[in-house]
């Protein structure tokens, strides 16, 4: 269990890494919902699993979900804007 515990948490590190470094808001969303996976099962490995249950239910659905809709408002939006001006 250690081995496969210190393999998931350099995967966590790695991808909280490529979270920070990617500049496109969809991709870093993405990424983010991989993130709150990858640590629902950290949780879940080290005997969490109401926690890992949260994580699951809110990191990995919900927060992507949103953000994912609320960007492409922005963009919308942002179209529309630009379409105006023209």
């Amino acid at each position: 269990m250690n081995a496969f515990l210190a393999f998931v948490l350099t995967l966590v590190g790695v991808v909280g890494l490529l979270v920070v470094l990617t500049n496109d808001p969809v991709r870093q969303t993405v990424l983010g919902g991989v993130l709150s996976l990858l640590l629902a099962v950290v949780f879940f490995a080290v005997q969490a699993p109401d926690v890992a249950l949260s994580e699951l239910a809110i990191g990995t659905v919900a927060v992507p979900l949103m953000l994912l809709l609320a960007i492409g408002k922005i963009r919308e939006h942002r179209a529309r804007e630009e379409e105006m001006r023209e």
